[in-house]
C-alpha cells in the first residue's frame, strides 16, 4: 500500500500510465516466446525512473522519447517490407550518384571512398571506428543526463529532436529504400528482400578479435537492410552538437564536433553508409532543430507574453 500511495503521489492521474506501454511490450514478447533480456530491463529501468522520487520522474519526463524510439525500433520488424519492392529499392543508382559527386580517382579506375577504405582495411583502423558505432547509444544518454543536470528545456528538445529524427529517418527508409555499400559489395545490384542484416566485414572482424558477437548481434537484428539513407548514425552526434554549442566553450564544442566527424569517417569506412547518406542525415538534423526551436519558442510564449500594467497615479504617488 505503501508503494501504490507513493507512486499516486507522484502520478495523481494515470498512475500506472508511465511503465504499462514498457511492461505490455515486454509481456508480448513473452507469449510469443521470444522475451529478451533488453525488454525486461527496459521496463525495470523505467519503472524505477517514474516512480522513485519526483527527481527521478523529472528524467523519466526527459528520457522518454529515447525509451519510445527503442520500442519504436523494435517494433519496425512488423513493417519490415512494407513498401519494398526489388523495383523500387535503390542499389547500383545511388551508387553511379556517389561515383559522380564523391568518388575518387578518375576514368575507369575512379571507385567510391567504401571501395578504396574496403581495398585498403586494416584491423586497426576497424577498432578506431568500430568505437562510434559501438558506443553511440551510450554516448547519446550520458549527453542527456548532462542536460538534464544542466538545462532541462535543452533535455526535452535533444530527446524530443531524437524521436523526431527516428520517426522521419524510419519513413525514408520505406519511401526511398536504399542498400548500404556493404550490401552492394556482397550482392552487387540484385535486389533480395530477404536478404540477412549484417555488420559488415569490418565490424565482424572486431568481433572475432574481442570473441564477442556484438556488432552482429547488435546490427544483424536489423529490420531495415535497405535503410541507408539517411545516416542515423551521424545524425545523433549532430543534434549534440547544435543543442549543446550554447552549453559549451571551446574543448566541449570541439569534442562534440570531433565525435560527430569521427562517426562521419566510421559510416564510410565501415562499408555502413554512403557520403550521400551523411549528407541527408546531416540535412535532416538542421530540419529537426529548427522545427524543435520553433515549437519550444510557442509552448513557452504564453509565460514570456505576460504583460505588465503600468502604473497608475497614486501607485505614483505613494513610490
Amino acid at each position: 500500500m505503501k508503494l501504490w500511495s507513493h507512486a499516486r503521489r507522484l502520478w495523481p492521474r494515470f498512475t500506472l500510465a508511465p511503465a504499462a506501454p514498457f511492461w505490455a511490450w515486454a509481456a508480448f514478447w513473452a507469449v510469443r516466446g521470444q522475451l529478451r533480456w533488453d525488454h525486461v530491463a527496459m521496463a525495470v529501468l523505467v519503472t524505477v525512473l517514474a516512480y522513485s522520487s519526483a527527481k527521478t520522474k523529472r528524467l523519466f519526463v526527459g528520457l522518454l522519447p529515447v525509451g519510445l524510439v527503442g520500442l519504436f525500433y523494435d517494433a519496425m520488424r512488423f513493417v519490415k517490407n512494407v513498401g519494398l519492392s526489388p523495383s523500387t529499392v535503390h542499389v547500383c543508382d545511388l551508387r553511379a550518384a556517389e561515383l559522380r559527386w564523391f568518388g575518387v580517382g578518375a576514368d575507369s579506375s575512379r571507385v567510391t571512398l567504401q571501395d578504396w577504405f574496403q581495398a585498403h582495411a586494416s584491423i586497426g583502423l576497424d577498432i578506431v571506428c568500430a568505437i562510434p558505432y559501438g558506443t553511440f547509444i551510450i554516448v547519446v544518454l550520458a549527453y542527456a543526463i548532462f542536460l538534464f543536470v544542466t538545462d532541462f528545456p535543452a533535455l526535452k528538445r535533444f530527446t524530443w529532436g531524437f524521436l523526431a529524427l527516428n520517426v522521419v529517418g524510419f519513413l525514408t527508409y520505406h519511401l526511398y529504400p536504399a542498400a548500404p555499400p556493404w550490401y552492394y559489395h556482397q550482392h552487387g545490384c540484385a535486389v533480395d528482400l530477404g536478404s540477412a542484416a549484417s555488420a559488415g566485414p569490418n565490424l565482424l572482424r572486431v568481433d572475432a578479435l574481442m570473441g564477442l558477437h556484438y556488432f552482429g548481434g547488435f546490427y544483424g537484428r536489423s529490420s531495415d537492410i535497405f535503410g541507408a539513407v539517411p545516416s542515423l548514425h551521424v545524425a545523433y552526434p549532430l543534434l549534440m552538437v547544435f543543442e549543446g554549442w550554447r552549453r559549451h566553450r571551446a574543448l566541449g564544442r570541439t569534442l562534440l564536433v570531433l565525435f560527430y566527424a569521427w562517426m562521419c569517417v566510421a559510416a564510410v569506412y565501415l562499408d555502413h553508409h554512403w557520403v550521400i547518406d551523411l549528407v541527408v542525415g546531416s540535412g535532416y538534423v538542421l530540419a529537426v532543430v529548427f522545427a524543435t526551436r520553433k515549437i519550444d519558442r510557442w509552448l513557452r510564449a504564453p509565460a514570456s507574453d505576460v504583460r505588465v500594467s503600468p502604473p497608475t497615479e497614486m501607485e505614483h504617488e505613494h513610490g
